[in-house]
């Protein structure tokens, strides 16, 4: 476990200063294109096209894959193991990392292609397409599957059934099993299946969680000056010669990659099913970081922070236990049950979402619909095996993976800055 961690933290170096030169430069280049305010809510608006999959149902997909556990459990795993200082960092990753998830999003509508009677795209299309480098391209595309498909939809249904084991008591491997039949039903429907789940899921979702989480932050808005005092404060630790802050940091940037997927490419395979131009698409895709990061990451924050959180005594820790009980501290058995229906919901929107990201990369792979058809039965069983896994091996797993995915991809729009550059000017000029 010690050489994991390790490796975990000199990839997520290599990935920090990637991520943050990346996010500095788009932003200077493309004249603050994440603070276009006015343009990017106007990127919602449906363009008079043939386009098939709606720019709602493109984010929706997209905030289906973003606002998973790592909005509820993550954040809270943060907290516990980087103290409350790495909310603010994972505030700047939003606003410095939003123009990577710009830049791919627009690269993905740019180089995407027709497969049937959709689009298919993302960064192992651009890399292909754009860079000309194939084993690269072949490369990002099998760590996608590896990483989503064993990594990230495998911490969802553990998520989902930890959430729910520690207020039911009921075998886990029963929940994994209503995970795999209940999701089997939506993946065998196709991409446009899965585009009405997640734009039908998502606004549910996120209405109930947000309205729950406001009231308990209405009850206590008395406090709330002091925890953004306290978040500001902390997170400009400098005891221990500097490491403190060093580590707040990385784990705050780490946990707001995690949530937000700022950079590692999936918004770009998200908003590649879409035939809309590739810039309002390339907006759509900074709203969904500030959606996810500035306002469901920032309430999870605070109501955990209001609560006794810290006298919590955890082993083999997932995250979803911290929240669990901050909202029950707060409103008893109502706060376990909106976590339950929210973390069911988030995560089972994101384990939809994560397949077809995976799915659209095996596609690229091999052409073989036989192969698609293995995916889905391996994805299922994943779901459930990883019911009964220990949460921290599926942590640390996914954590170095999503670091590489990263730096792949940051790599590949930097080369590509060019067209990145040239479609913001078209789309000004028109």
């Amino acid at each position: 476990m010690g050489d994991i961690l390790f490796i975990n933290k000199i990839l997520w170096s290599i990935t920090t200063i990637l991520m943050i030169y990346s996010g500095i430069y788009f932003t200077f280049k493309l004249n603050g294109i994440q603070f276009r305010f006015k343009d990017i809510f106007k990127s919602l608006k449906k363009s008079n096209n043939d386009n098939t999959i709606s720019p709602f149902e493109t984010l929706t997909m997209a905030l289906a894959g973003r606002i998973g556990v790592g909005s509820l459990a993550g954040v809270a795993l943060s907290i516990y193991i980087g103290g409350i200082g790495t909310i603010f960092w994972m505030w700047v990753t939003a606003l410095i990392c939003a123009p990577n998830a710009f830049s791919e999003s627009v690269l993905g509508v740019l180089y995407h292609k027709k497969d049937n009677d959709i689009y298919v795209g993302g960064p192992s299309y651009y890399i292909n397409y754009g860079l000309k480098k194939k084993k690269l391209s072949n490369l990002y595309a099998f760590l996608i599957i590896i990483t989503y498909i064993f990594g990230f939809l495998s911490i969802q249904s553990n998520t989902i059934t930890k959430s729910i084991t520690d207020v039911i008591s009921i075998e886990p491997i029963i929940i994994g099993i209503i995970i795999t039949l209940v999701t089997s039903l939506i993946i065998f429907s196709g991409v446009k299946g899965i585009a009405k789940v997640t734009s039908a899921l998502v606004p549910i979702m996120s209405l109930i969680f947000i309205l729950i989480s406001l009231f308990i932050i209405g009850i206590n808005i008395d406090k709330i000056p002091n925890v953004i005092v306290g978040i500001v404060k902390h997170a400009f630790n400098f005891k221990a010669l500097g490491m403190g802050i060093f580590s707040t940091f990385i784990i705050g940037l780490q946990r707001g990659i995690f949530s937000n997927e700022a950079g590692i490419g999936t918004g770009a395979i998200a908003s590649a099913i879409s035939n809309d131009n590739p810039v309002k698409q390339g907006l759509l895709q900074v709203l969904g970081i500030y959606f996810t990061t500035l306002v469901i990451c920032t309430i999870t924050a605070f109501v955990i922070i209001l609560s006794n959180y810290n006298t919590l005594i955890l082993n083999d820790i997932n995250g979803i236990e911290i929240t669990n009980y901050a909202f029950s501290f707060f409103i008893g058995k109502l706060g376990n049950l909106t976590v339950i229906i929210s973390i069911v919901l988030f995560a089972f929107s994101t384990i939809v979402a994560g397949y077809y990201y995976g799915e659209s990369n095996l596609k690229f792979l091999v052409k073989n619909d036989k192969y698609t058809f293995i995916l889905k039965v391996v994805t299922l069983f994943m779901l459930l095996i990883s019911s009964v896994v220990s949460s921290n091996i599926l942590w640390n797993f996914v954590d170095i993976f999503v670091a590489v995915l990263g730096i792949i991809n940051i790599i590949s729009i930097f080369y590509l800055r060019k067209d990145i550059i040239k479609e913001v000017k078209n789309y000004k000029d028109n």
